[in-house]
């Protein structure tokens, strides 16, 4: 009895073991046969390499791939397979070629002012009732001198007379349409910047100068035409860019995509980014052909030849003199155009590393634009400033910006411009090789030029108008009678404009 009750619990130990075994193993053969059911109603990959762009690049097989000694078969495969990445990166590249070269030129509508809003007011004169000089046998020349800067009214009309002429050679972004209702655009081809330059003074027999003449006019005749009146001017562009020039008329254009400079004599309601096109100015220096030089070429460090005293926002610049005249390796002096005074700010950039662009009496000037053209890169002291293609172009490749805040700290802007490197300001240098034709103006005009990427900006432009003409068709239907007569349509502008 005694020996039964000591045996009894090694039986029931060695039962509980051989149950637990059972089930372990039928649980391994319940899950293995699960595994063999869902592998044989899967696909044997997740990704069909047929379907990807170049399936050569997967094609090697195991047997085929020898990290720690490729064989000659394995090294032909790889390159092989470098050789299709390329030919597939060059297919993407003349793609990409293709997809620019067929992309549809922005259509512009012009209207046929009369030549005294245009190229009468260089002296040019019709013949007959033409309104347009005949560009193959003669090109009315513009003024010199600063005058030049503003003249992005001039290269615009001057480009869109050439679209009709086959044979002029010219880069095709923008072409003339005759029928207003196939436009993206409508142009109005009013030399505004020249008329200010030249006619804003009162002659003694009149009682307004020519300037204001010309846009009262304009305006009358804009209000009277169908195509202002169909949208109320948000397709139609015109060129300010002169900082005074339209000063009258623009408060009742406002509608109108503008060319301008910058917005600093502007309310944010008149002109704005998201409304406007910034152009850039004409350099006026000279543009450094074959340049060679080096950091170490350039003597000058920082320089700076022109107006010093300024009002508004270029009160720094006088700051800055004060701070930079005595510096042994600094150009900071009063300039103009008179005498020699663009060979000496020519001579003088070109022997420069640094150019310094300071607000004036507007955030942007021609400064800017001559330096890239020098080769000098630019440091930019205006904190209002706006850019010609900044969403194309990252100025901070080639050019420096300094809060004015910060330029005014002793020794603080001596101090930054001296820690560039050799190195930096090389690549910087070369980046503006690289971009000054974008701020070239050319006749006839050529791809990647000014004149061809104003009209790119203007084009982006274009679902901006057209979503603000559809807006302004809501409540057409409903509008009481008088508000659909547009014979003296124009809108008012915003209350807040001063």
């Amino acid at each position: 009895m005694a020996m039964t009750e000591r045996h009894h619990p090694s039986y029931g130990i060695i039962s509980r073991k051989f149950v637990f075994f059972l089930f372990f193993m039928t649980s391994i053969l319940f899950i293995m046969s699960w595994f063999l059911v869902l592998r044989s109603t899967t696909s044997s990959s997740f990704i069909d390499y047929n379907l990807l762009p170049s399936s050569k690049l997967f094609s090697l097989s195991d047997n085929e791939i020898s990290i720690s000694q490729p064989s000659t078969r394995n090294r032909e495969n790889i390159i092989d397979n470098e050789e299709d990445k390329e030919e597939e990166k060059s297919s993407i590249r003349n793609s990409m070629h293709c997809d620019s070269d067929n992309k549809e030129p922005l259509k512009v509508f012009m209207y046929d002012l009369p030549p005294e809003f245009h190229f009468g007011l260089l002296g040019w004169k019709p013949d007959g009732k033409t309104v347009w000089p005949d560009i193959r046998k003669l090109i009315p020349a513009y003024l010199g001198g600063l005058n030049l800067q503003h003249s992005i009214e001039y290269w615009l009309t001057l480009d869109l007379l050439a679209s009709e002429f086959p044979g002029i050679p010219r880069a095709g972004n923008a072409i003339r349409v005759h029928n207003p209702t196939e436009a993206d655009v409508i142009f109005v081809p009013f030399f505004s910047s020249l008329c200010y330059n030249r006619y804003s003074k009162v002659n003694p027999h009149r009682q307004k100068s020519m300037n204001k003449e010309l846009q009262a006019k304009l305006v009358q005749y804009l209000f009277a035409q169908k195509e202002w009146q169909k949208s109320g001017g948000h397709d139609h562009v015109i060129l300010a860019h002169h900082p005074n020039s339209m000063i009258d008329a623009r408060m009742k254009l406002w509608p109108a995509t503008l060319i301008l400079a910058d917005f600093g004599r502007y309310p944010h309601t008149i002109a704005n980014v998201e409304k406007d096109v910034i152009a850039p100015y004409k350099h006026v220096i000279r543009t450094y052909i074959n340049d060679s030089s080096t950091f170490d070429s350039r003597p000058i460090l920082l320089y700076f030849q022109g107006a010093i005293y300024r009002k508004d926002g270029g009160l720094a610049r006088q700051e800055l003199f004060y701070l930079l005249k005595d510096e042994k390796d600094v150009h900071f002096s009063f300039g103009s155009v008179k005498k020699d005074g663009i060979q000496k700010a020519t001579e003088g950039m070109h022997s420069s590393k640094f150019c310094l662009n300071i607000a004036g009496d507007t955030p942007s000037s021609n400064r800017l634009f001559d330096a890239i053209a020098s080769h000098c890169v630019p440091v930019i002291i205006s904190d209002a400033i706006e850019l010609p293609y900044e969403d194309i172009l990252d100025y901070s490749e080639f050019c420096i910006f300094v809060r004015t805040s910060d330029s005014l700290k002793e020794n603080f802007l001596l101090n930054l411009i001296r820690n560039v490197t050799r190195d930096d300001w090389t690549r910087m240098w070369q980046k503006l090789k690289d971009v000054e034709h974008f701020f070239e103006f050319r006749f006839p005009s050529q791809e990647g030029d000014a004149v061809q990427m104003i009209w790119k900006a203007i084009a982006n432009k274009v679902p901006v108008m057209k979503m603000k003409i559809h807006r302004s068709r809501r409540y057409f239907r409903t509008a009481p009678p008088k508000d659909k007569d547009f014979s003296t349509f124009h809108l008012p502008a915003p209350k807040n404009f001063w």
